[in-house]
């Protein structure tokens, strides 16, 4: 049953996983025809998402393409789809960054030992539980896209990734499957108090006659699954080394979109489901949130690793997105569904342009390189462009959402806002610290050597950087189209929690008056 025209959802999370059937059935002896038929796929799925953006009728009805088909009659559980604007960005930053890492990704396999049609289809495979669980509206079907989507980044990371990869990938796995744990005896809880089902629509209207204590402790087990995989403070530590170790372009996906599960999580399921139990966490939420902001960034100016920095940076990116879920405004919510997304796009073009330096270098240890941007100068200013998106340079992306978070966060929460506001002045420390330790300065003498170091940016490389500078450019200049999409989801969210924006003041005769 579809409640469109045409089942957008469906074919839209199917398509990956038949593209990773696809090109896992490609013999190993033909590489470069695994790597043509996984773009190609991949641009499918773009071309559909695009599709589904168009037919999103903002200001339409909140859940749309909604789509259920009969799966586990005995527990009510359905395969049902739906998407709000705040699933149909994440859908389509998904569809975009896919194809940019597999084209990124070109040579970084080592044919001789490893296989390229395996890779490329566990790409794929990550592409198709990634749509799945951001467009489920049954909540054991996310559940189980939420813990299906650990299997082949495990395989990615502890397969293709670097020296640490075996140690990374099983933390990984276990620090998620664990929050996984939590959040299954929470599903099986709400399945039993919201009338044993698992549609959401019909959850949210149950799960208000839970009482106050039993809907906390739901409320905490779901939480703790999401704060692992965001990751937030402290539940962080997975990350760096899971960043660290798994290969530039998988690493750009693990932090550019699949760690938005977690925020995400909170706010579909978390928020709406309880309420209460939402605003009675907010504030310890609010503090471990500010924490993490100041405390990631700290780390991030003491790395000698490149890959690490730039999972460190995002943790403390990923405190901004909480602190302005649980500042529970409108501003503050609708800045954080978009610093998901362009965070996605500049974490991913820092990780990408990082990668591209590493491979040329054959070392990700900021030490190893000194005056870089001598030999490379076009990459040397893409990095520093990618650096200055990170820390939200005003006429980037990230920036229009930094700003939403602080003075939405500020008009209810004025002290976290300004705290916050210090991880600003550490994300140029170190983002300018990174740059001017690999790029600028005297020339390393170790890179004159290498003849990559003299090959500036390729034409492959510049196909992979230039849609993600454009659209950082862009959203920084003309958020609109996705701020239009993204209000009525965030709006509703903020209704389900029982909110309301304060009312604004006005200055006269020296008075401050409603």
């Amino acid at each position: 049953m579809t409640d469109s025209g045409f089942p957008f959802l469906s074919v839209l999370t199917l398509a990956p996983l038949v593209g990773a059937v696809v090109v896992a059935c490609i013999p190993r002896s033909k590489p470069k025809l695994a790597k043509i038929v996984a773009l190609v796929w991949s641009l499918a799925v773009l071309g559909l998402s695009i599709a589904m953006w168009v037919a999103f009728q903002v200001g339409g009805a909140r859940f749309q393409f909604r789509e259920s088909y009969p799966w586990i009659p005995t527990w009510d559980a359905r395969f049902t789809l739906a998407a709000d604007g705040i699933a149909l960005v994440m859908l389509l930053l998904i569809a975009v960054l896919v194809p940019v890492v597999i084209l990124a990704s070109w040579h970084d396999v080592d044919e001789t030992q490893r296989s390229a049609s395996t890779y490329f289809a566990l790409l794929l495979a990550f592409e198709f539980t990634m749509i799945g669980v951001f467009a489920a509206a049954d909540v054991f079907l996310f559940y189980v896209f939420f813990e299906v989507m650990l299997i082949p980044m495990y395989f990615i990371i502890g397969s293709f990734g670097g020296a640490r990869r075996q140690y990374a990938a099983v933390k990984f796995f276990l620090y998620s499957l664990v929050g996984g744990l939590f959040m299954l005896a929470a599903v099986i809880g709400l399945w039993v108090l919201g009338g044993k089902t698992f549609d959401f629509a019909e959850l949210t209207r149950a799960a208000a006659d839970i009482d106050t204590n039993t809907a906390r402790w739901l409320f905490l087990g779901f939480f703790i699954a999401f704060a692992i995989k965001a990751p937030f403070f402290p539940f962080h530590t997975w990350l760096p080394d899971a960043g660290g170790a798994a290969p530039v372009g998988a690493a750009a996906l693990l932090v550019g979109v699949m760690d938005k599960v977690g925020t995400f999580g909170i706010l579909r399921y978390c928020l709406p489901l309880f309420p209460e139990a939402s605003r009675w966490f907010a504030p310890a939420a609010l503090v471990l949130a500010v924490i993490g902001i100041i405390y990631a960034a700290l780390l991030a100016v003491g790395q000698n690793d490149l890959k690490r920095l730039v999972s460190y940076t995002s943790i403390a990116h990923f405190g901004f997105i909480g602190m302005g879920i649980f500042a529970f405004t409108t501003q503050a919510g609708t800045g954080s569904v978009l610093y998901m997304v362009n965070h996605g796009l500049a974490t991913g073009l820092l990780f990408l342009v990082v990668g591209m330096f590493i491979a040329r270098r054959g070392s990700a240890q900021v030490s190893d390189f000194g005056g870089a941007g001598k030999l490379l100068p076009v990459l040397a200013g893409i990095m520093f462009f990618a650096g200055l998106a990170s820390l939200a340079l005003p006429g980037t992306a990230p920036f229009v959402s930094e700003f939403l978070v602080l003075i939405g966060t500020f008009t209810v929460h004025p002290a976290y806002a300004v705290i916050a506001t210090a991880g600003i002045i550490l994300a140029a420390a170190y983002v300018l610290w990174m740059i001017q330790r690999t790029t600028q300065g005297d020339l390393n003498p170790a890179l004159a050597e290498l003849p990559e170091m003299r090959r500036d940016i390729t034409l492959r490389e510049k196909v992979v950087v230039a849609p993600l500078v454009l659209l950082l450019l862009l959203l920084g200049f003309y958020p609109k189209p996705v701020t239009d999409v993204i209000n009525p989801a965030v709006q509703a969210t903020m209704q389900d929690v029982g909110t309301t924006d304060p009312a604004p003041t006005a200055v006269a005769n020296g008075k401050v008056a409603p």
